[in-house]
């Protein structure tokens, strides 16, 4: 158990050891103070009423007509999809870097490390198994911009 005890400008902070020898801590008022006072916050916060997040989401989608074999991994080319009203896309568009990607078969989300996505086309890791024909594959990414509100 600690104890404190003040003498004039110091505060002495006496600990009882195992030996039962006392080890004496001494710091002046000042120093105490310093140390157990809060931080500052920061000058400048950011009222979260001044700005607000837009989300921007793209999905896109491909039932392939022939089963994938995932032994060798696969690359499906953006040219193979299409987009939320129908229309043939030429590339993905990925909101990099504040943005994420999801990946759905079958309406599942995958995990992360089974896939990668660039702008050119879905790339999914080597792994056992197969994407049957008609089983919907659909990419979904998600962008977030924040616009500051004028009062």
């Amino acid at each position: 158990m600690h104890r404190y005890q003040s003498c004039k400008k110091k505060v002495v902070e006496i600990i009882p050891t195992i030996s039962n020898r006392r080890k004496i801590i001494a710091e002046t008022i000042d120093e105490v103070r310093r140390k157990n006072r809060p931080p500052t916050p920061d000058p400048r916060p950011i009222d979260p009423v001044d700005i607000t997040i837009i989300p921007t989401v793209y999905r896109y989608f491909y039932v392939p007509a022939a089963n994938i074999n995932l032994q060798s991994g696969a690359t499906l080319p953006a040219t193979l999809f299409y987009s939320d009203n129908g229309s043939d896309i030429e590339e993905f568009i990925l909101s990099d870097p504040n943005g994420y990607v999801n990946l759905y078969i079958n309406g599942v989300m995958q995990e992360g490390g089974f896939y990668s996505v660039d702008a050119q086309s879905l790339t999914l890791i080597p792994t056992e198994g197969r994407i049957l024909a008609g089983t919907p594959i659909i990419i979904q990414s998600i962008g977030h911009t924040a616009i500051p509100v004028q009062p």
